[in-house]
């Protein structure tokens, strides 16, 4: 062999290997990673092209494929009551990918989990379509309606959960304004760029975001159920300390004042007890126990609650945020009120009243009742699951008997449910200078033994509207749920 010929023979040699080794690469190495890249639309049509499983409410479909014959695909996703289940549902989209449950779920509604491995290989040796699996949710679809019902305006930023706290099981979780999924499912990319950007100019909505688990939002006062429970763990105050109680303090260390809400009643009693403040939301108390407390104490209970940690439910929640490195005495006592830079989601403060009615624990929130394989075997069943142990039992029903205040004779008293033994604490958080605030009502019934958990959150309204309606909407709630 002269030399021409055998470089040329290396060459391509060298060539060969090199191109099988990229091939094995691409499909054994980086297949998943090529597979869940954005930009790969392969991997996406291949599925449009298959029975992808349904998410149940119920045990019936609130979205599904159907066969179509519109001539792009066989199948279309349609979506049933998609305002109430948008934020939850999220949608399956050629043009705009896929969101939410749609997302998370993935695996198991196209049938390439693991879990159905069996079923892809019958399929392949029988020849038939392999199919997905469905995923039953724990949402009670009337407590879902009645959860959109009860929001009077459906141009208003809120949001209602419902959950039980002895499971975690989440039983309706709403959020306003919402939007029709199935406008962002149409196979033509055209039709759903342009109702992309229709959806996308509604003030308050964004087809990315759950608000119930996205949306961080300062607390207000419903925060001062963790506050009292860091004075109460301090063993620096109990049930009857007297504590001042002025009209306005200056926040440790400045000139500004701290004052109460002028329009309680607070300003009856210049030192009181807990279950006054709690029940009035008396401000300035908070003052003291923040100094006292101090920003350790905040971090670890705030953190036994669940702030700062990942959550899946299985959606992604945003984890809540009490910063304590850093900041100065003044913040923190704002901060101890629910202001500043203590930021929440709904669900995290539905955890809060979930901890407080189950004895201290938090029990994991879950979406996910049971996923069917197409052959209807349950394949798998989630079991309920402790997430954290929040604070003791004697601390938990000291705060029981606290959030009774607000409904007896508080800030509550306009979520009264004659026959049910209801326990909250409202909040209202002031947006800068804006004149608008953040309302919020969370609480759990009854008291003697906790049925359900429920959290309303209005963001962005005039106090009036929001006070009035948050506390309506949690009535309302706990009317749907003890049929009263």
């Amino acid at each position: 062999m002269n030399h021409a010929i055998k470089r040329v023979w290396v060459a391509l040699t060298m060539l060969f290997v090199v191109c099988l080794g990229g091939l094995s690469y691409i499909q054994f190495f980086n297949a998943e990673t090529l597979n869940d890249n954005a930009l790969n639309k392969r991997q996406l049509f291949r599925e449009f092209d298959l029975p992808r499983g349904a998410i149940l409410v119920d045990g019936k479909p609130i979205a599904e494929s159907v066969e179509t014959d519109d001539g792009q695909f066989n199948y279309q996703r349609k979506y049933t009551d998609p305002e109430l289940y948008a934020h939850l549902t999220g949608y399956y989209s050629l043009a705009n990918g896929t969101t939410q449950l749609e997302s998370k779920l993935n695996d198991w509604l196209t049938g390439t989990s693991s879990d159905l491995l069996y079923d892809r290989l019958a399929a392949m040796f029988t020849g038939k379509q392999a199919e997905g699996a469905s995923v039953e949710l724990t949402i009670d679809g009337k407590l879902q309606q009645a959860a959109y019902d009860a929001i009077p305006d459906k141009s208003m930023r809120a949001t209602v959960i419902v959950s039980e706290p002895k499971t975690g099981k989440i039983r309706a979780m709403v959020s306003t304004p919402t939007y029709d999924t199935n406008e962002l499912a149409v196979h033509s990319t055209t039709q759903a760029a342009k109702n992309a950007k229709k959806i996308s100019e509604i003030d308050g909505l964004s087809q990315y975001v759950n608000p119930a688990i996205g949306n961080l939002v300062a607390p207000g006062s419903s925060f001062k159920i963790l506050s009292t429970v860091a004075a109460l763990e301090s063993g620096k105050f109990d049930m009857t300390t007297p504590i001042k109680n002025p009209a306005k303090v200056n926040l440790p260390g400045t000139n500004a004042p701290l004052p109460n809400f002028v329009e309680g009643i607070c300003s009856r009693r210049s030192e009181a007890d807990l279950a006054f403040i709690f029940a009035q939301s008396c401000n300035t108390p908070f003052a003291e126990i923040s100094q006292a407390v101090g920003p350790e104490g905040f971090a670890d209970v705030t953190e036994r609650f669940g702030f700062g940690q990942q959550l899946e439910i299985p959606q992604s929640v945003t984890p809540s945020v009490f910063p304590t490195n850093g900041v100065t005495a003044d913040q923190l006592a704002l901060m101890a009120i629910g202001q500043f830079d203590n930021k929440v989601t709904p669900l995290q403060m539905n955890m809060v009243a979930m901890a407080i009615a189950n004895d201290g624990v938090i029990m994991k929130p879950n979406m996910v009742e049971k996923v069917i394989a197409p052959d209807l075997r349950v394949i798998e069943q989630p079991k309920p699951e402790k997430f954290s142990t929040a604070t003791t039992p004697e601390v938990a029903n000291d705060l029981k008997e606290l959030m009774k205040g607000p409904v007896q004779s508080g800030t509550a008293m306009n979520a009264a449910v004659p026959g049910v033994d209801l326990r909250v604490k409202t909040g209202t958080a002031q947006i800068g200078k804006t004149g608008l605030v953040n309302s919020w009502i969370t609480g759990f019934a009854p008291a003697d033994d906790p049925q359900v958990a429920i959290t309303v959150t209005i963001e962005q309204v005039d106090y009036n509207t929001g006070h009035n309606t948050a506390g309506a909407i949690m009535k309302n709630m706990v009317e749907a749920v003890f049929n009263k």
